[in-house]
């Protein structure tokens, strides 16, 4: 796992290597391990390494003299098939001076072009400057799990792991329109879009291919129908041998590696397949699960969460062997506002998640002491048909996505119409989200195929879930990977496999819901992996701290805030929202939210400075 940064420009670049170094420098908690800059008159390629395969020899930038030019590949990632590709390129002739992947997937483009990207099974984000051909060509993995992103210029390109490594070259200014606003706090993950005005994202399943003609995008992959042809007792069996393929291929590695493991049925049936596989091969898995000090007393069950987790990660993680760390956290450390500007900083923005994104980094920085890298069950939800808006009939209406037209959490109830504000009146005005989010709706609805004689309720259901896998779980992915980078932790997502993803997608919703419950097909391909009362056990959300300490710190810091009269974060914020929450005697969800955002905001206007055009 690495970052990766470069400058392509068509006229003749000097003293470019040391802001491209600059830019790489931006990256250093992705790559902790190493970094190297490649220049030439052209191309300047820069990378952060976290060396997770063969530690010595996998250095980047990586080259291939050719007696047309250099070949060279900065990349970001995991290549989890890199040992069959390597085998077919030996077999052609390729002599290799690594193990690592980054090599195999050098010569997999010498040997085959472009289309090498099609062969490769992992998480990954590249570039590759093509000397033969003075062409640079950006890959992203097909579910987005790497992220990449990209700045055109008059002649060439900027690009980096993360929006902050374009934002370091002087030429850029880190700038937000209202468009950008209305992508940050719609939660509709727009293809392409970013925040920052002139930086997009490179899409998920495409290559950009640059060269003196302009920037070019390629699809290799996307998410396509295709007609069932398994029955439930096939389709089950599809499940469970791939998923034993996928965790057995994502614990490849020269590093320690551990399991996120709440209890819930997605991340217990990994810890269990990766347990298994490691025992097999004479070692112990590491299981991990965050928990809050004092939540067995603070506990209070509700609709989304009827139980806390750590007892059921106790139960699984004795049942399968695995070695089991609590990592328990408590208010005053998630409320701490250096833990509030790394997690904005990781993000280079303000998410709204509030104490589960805190949380989350937490739990990873705590992890990082022990592993290097882990798997987690991230996407299943999405994959298998999880949340209860697969069961709302609001949700199944289809006049918006389904996290938004059946909300469960702040960030996305604000959103209503009939919600409070928490931003200033004019500004709310000029945002007009409903219309952001209804525009972005119609578009995310066109680009979803029906299958031939499908049924309205199966029609119904695909589109659903293809919201889930194309936008939601994109917000997810951002979220884990920005967190966990930010440590130097590498977090593998066994559910964004491909072959999985196309597999369960096509499956019928009748068979997603054969045993009249939500993911009925991983319920039933765990059924023998794991203790009874974690295969019955209702999904339940990542957990949210319910100690009202928390809530009483973030106060404080509001009170502070609101007496800076002359804050930027008041251009956006409402003041009477934000003292409302203040001083109510018992915030409610909503009321905990305005903090959270508030303060997350202020942090960024700190932070970044952006200019800002509303």
């Amino acid at each position: 796992m690495c970052g990766i940064a470069g400058w392509l420009d068509f006229d003749q670049l000097t003293n470019v290597e040391p802001i491209v170094a600059s830019m790489t420098e931006t990256l250093a908690c992705r790559g902790p391990d190493g970094e190297g800059v490649w220049t030439s008159p052209h191309a300047t390629l820069g990378q952060r390494r976290l060396a997770v395969i063969d530690a010595e020899h996998g250095t980047q930038p990586m080259t291939v003299e050719t007696t047309a030019g250099p070949v060279v590949i900065v990349y970001s990632g995991e290549t989890y098939n890199f040992a069959e590709l390597r085998r077919q390129l030996a077999a052609a002739g390729h002599r290799f001076r690594s193990r690592s992947d980054t090599e195999v997937v050098l010569r997999a483009y010498l040997e085959w072009g472009t289309s090498a990207v099609k062969r490769l099974n992992g998480m990954f984000a590249f570039a590759i400057w093509d000397g033969r051909e003075d062409k640079l060509v950006l890959a992203r993995d097909r579910m987005g799990i790497k992220p990449l992103f990209l700045h055109k210029r008059a002649n060439g390109v900027l690009f980096g792991s993360e929006p902050k490594a374009i934002l370091a070259h002087p030429s850029v200014t880190a700038t937000v329109d209202l468009d950008g606003f209305r992508e940050l706090f719609s939660m509709v993950k727009s293809p392409r879009q970013s925040i920052w005005l002139g930086i997009r994202e490179v899409e998920p399943g495409t290559m950009m291919i640059v060269n003196r003609d302009g920037v070019r995008e390629i699809s290799y992959w996307r998410l396509t129908t295709e007609s069932p042809q398994l029955d439930l007792t096939e389709t089950i069996e599809q499940v469970t041998g791939l998923l034993q393929d996928v965790v057995t291929s994502q614990l490849v590695g020269d590093v320690p590696l551990g399991t996120l493991l709440s209890g819930g049925l997605d991340s217990s049936t990994l810890t269990a397949l990766a347990a298994a596989e490691l025992a097999r091969q004479g070692g112990q898995l590491r299981s991990f699960c965050v928990d809050f000090a004092g939540q067995s007393q603070d506990f209070r069950p509700d609709a989304l969460r009827p139980e806390p987790d750590t007892p059921f990660a106790h139960q699984v993680a004795d049942h399968v062997g695995s070695h089991h760390t609590d990592i328990v956290l408590t208010p005053e450390t998630l409320a701490d506002p250096k833990v509030r500007e790394l997690v904005v900083r990781a993000y280079d923005l303000p998410m709204g998640h509030g104490d589960m994104d805190a949380s989350m980094f937490l739990l990873f920085q705590a992890m990082r002491e022990h592993a290097v890298a882990a798997l987690s069950g991230e996407s299943a939800d999405e994959l298998f048909g999880g949340y209860h808006q697969f069961f709302s009939a609001k949700a199944r209406a289809g006049t918006s996505f389904p996290w938004l037209a059946d909300p469960h959490l702040p960030q996305y109830a604000a959103l209503s119409p009939r919600q409070p504000s928490v931003f200033h009146p004019e500004f709310h005005h000029a945002l007009a989200l409903p219309d952001y989010v209804r525009d972005s709706y119609g578009s995310a609805v066109s680009a979803v195929e029906r299958a031939p004689g499908e049924s309205d309720l199966e029609w119904t259901m695909r589109k659903i879930t293809y919201f889930y896998l194309t936008r939601f779980v994109r917000i997810l992915l951002d979220r884990q990977d920005r967190l966990s980078m930010a440590v130097g932790l590498e977090v593998r997502v066994p559910y964004c496999d491909h072959r999985l993803v196309s597999a369960v997608y096509n499956a019928p919703w009748t068979m997603k819901f054969h045993d009249g419950r939500e993911k009925s097909l991983l319920r039933s391909a765990a059924a023998p992996l794991l203790p009874h009362a974690v295969t019955k056990r209702k999904k339940s959300p990542y957990p949210s701290t319910q100690n009202p300490a928390y809530t009483d710190l973030l106060k404080i810091q509001a009170r502070d805030l609101l007496a800076d009269r002359q804050h930027p974060v008041f251009d956006l914020v409402d003041r009477a929202a934000l003292k409302q929450a203040i001083h109510s005697s018992s915030p409610d969800s909503f009321g905990r939210f305005v903090l959270e955002r508030s303060l997350e905001l202020a942090v960024w206007f700190e932070l970044y400075a952006p200019s800002v055009k509303v």
